[in-house]
């Protein structure tokens, strides 16, 4: 059986989507910001070795370094049994491809990058949140979230009847965002996707990787 880590922080929205992609097809794992037992810092040499940006998620299988969440769920999803993740028709799969990488490319950024990272990384002055900045990001949120509603419609998994790479996409996210001192301006009306977030909430896999929150 190969030896499978997750190099990075547990609270990285992208080291959430493998680890409920691991979760979901019932694959033995560990996680955390060491190797083997030995501690590694973020952004060192040995980081950079096993990924030349200095990002994370990184898969360690047997020690041999997989980056890029994307490319590490496809291949768990084609080397391990359990739920299927991508679909089989070629059609079905293109699609959730399209909205894992709408996830990861657009919705990541407005709803992550600009605004949630300033409630748990404030860069406001005495290290207070900067809500300036928050207002500035108020907008493209919240037309990220009607995309997103759009993207739902009335189907119960965000890319169609099942269960798929897009939905361990996007759940970290939303997760996140509905704990924001601005979540009901952001979610308001939005009654179809904070169904969702429920209905994954109560999936196992959900109560194992997204209960960390604080």
């Amino acid at each position: 059986m190969d030896k499978l880590h997750i190099f990075g922080p547990q609270f990285s929205t992208f080291v959430r989507t493998v680890m409920l992609c691991c979760e979901e097809k019932g694959i033995a794992y560990t996680q955390g910001m060491e190797e083997s037992g030995q501690e590694i810092a973020f952004k060192s040499e040995q980081h950079f070795a096993w990924h030349p940006y200095g990002k994370v998620p990184v898969l360690l299988v047997n020690g041999s370094p997989l980056f890029e969440t994307g490319a590490i769920c496809r291949y768990l999803d084609s080397v391990y049994d359990g739920l299927e993740l991508l679909p089989g028709d070629a059609w079905e799969r293109a699609l959730v491809d399209q909205a894992s990488s709408e996830i990861a490319l657009y919705h990541y950024d407005a709803l992550i990058r600009d605004l949630v990272l300033e409630f748990y990384f404030p860069k406001g002055e005495n290290g207070q949140v900067d809500m300036t900045a928050v207002d500035a990001a108020l907008p493209a949120a919240k037309a990220s979230i009607a995309r997103l509603t759009t993207m739902l419609g009335e189907q119960s998994f965000i890319a169609g009847a099942h269960y798929t790479l897009a939905d361990a996409m996007l759940l970290p996210i939303l997760d996140y965002v509905a704990a924001l001192p601005v979540a009901d301006q952001l979610l308001a009306g939005a009654d179809s996707l904070n169904a969702y977030l429920e209905r994954m909430r109560e999936r196992d896999s959900s109560k194992r990787v997204l209960s960390a929150n604080s």
